[in-house]
């Protein structure tokens, strides 16, 4: 039976759907040592590869949802509940999005550090351009290239993203269906303004080049209740 949420007068029921997206997303091999202070006092640890951990941006349309339409950014990373199997996840480090609705759930349901901010996303040459702005202050901007169409048979795929949030963990199943994807080694151009947000960036690393870019023409989503972990 789905559980129900009320917030902001708003019955709200889980799991939480995404019927139509539109996304991309980068993934930045960074600093591990810098990886590890942001996740200080989190209860996890970075999930490394060749020696170094692993920084995700993505920008996303929100076309048709169970919380409206919206525009998102996400700031994570790969990372992992210490001697326990199968636990790799994204933490979300930052969420900001363009609605107040959206926003309002995601912190009371998941945890998610979501704020509203000023996101535009924009077409540029085969790609799309991702700006966010913080009080009219450029925070992080994207300039993401073409790809070429990912092979037949890439389906659904799911995972859990884990928030810490009032010096509680928590993780929430997240599951995906991906259509339409394109993607590309590199792909992807950061740009950084001027915010503390965009010095935890820099901390890690970045600018740097991505390990590769994945356009996700038509993406469905679903978000479970969030669980704590002790």
């Amino acid at each position: 039976m789905a559980q129900v949420h009320s917030i902001l007068g708003e019955q709200i029921r889980v799991p939480v759907e995404v019927r139509s997206a539109e996304a991309c997303s980068s993934l930045f091999p960074v600093d591990p040592a810098a990886a590890r202070g942001l996740l200080a006092g989190t209860g996890l640890e970075p999930v490394r590869f060749a020696g170094r951990a692993l920084c995700a941006l993505a920008f996303m349309r929100h076309l048709d949802t169970d919380l409206g339409p919206y525009h998102e950014f996400a700031f994570s990373l790969l990372a992992q509940v210490p001697g326990r199997r199968r636990s790799t996840g994204a933490y979300i480090r930052w969420l900001p999005v363009n609605q107040s609705f959206t926003c309002a759930v995601g912190r009371e349901l998941w945890g998610f550090p979501k704020e509203m901010a000023d996101i535009r996303i924009v077409p540029k040459g085969r790609g799309k351009r991702c700006e966010v702005r913080l009080d009219d202050r450029l925070v992080v901007a994207l300039d993401s290239g073409g790809g070429i169409p990912a092979p037949a048979g890439l389906g659904g795929a799911s995972m859990q993203t884990y928030t810490h949030r009032d010096g509680v963990l928590r993780a929430t199943p997240w599951v995906m269906n991906p259509a339409h994807v394109r993607m590309r080694l590199g792909g992807t151009r950061i740009e950084l303004g001027d915010h503390p947000v965009a010095d935890e960036m820099r901390g890690l690393g970045l600018p740097a080049r991505a390990l590769f870019t994945s356009h996700i023409g038509l993406l469905r989503m679903a978000f479970e209740d969030a669980t704590e972990i002790r």
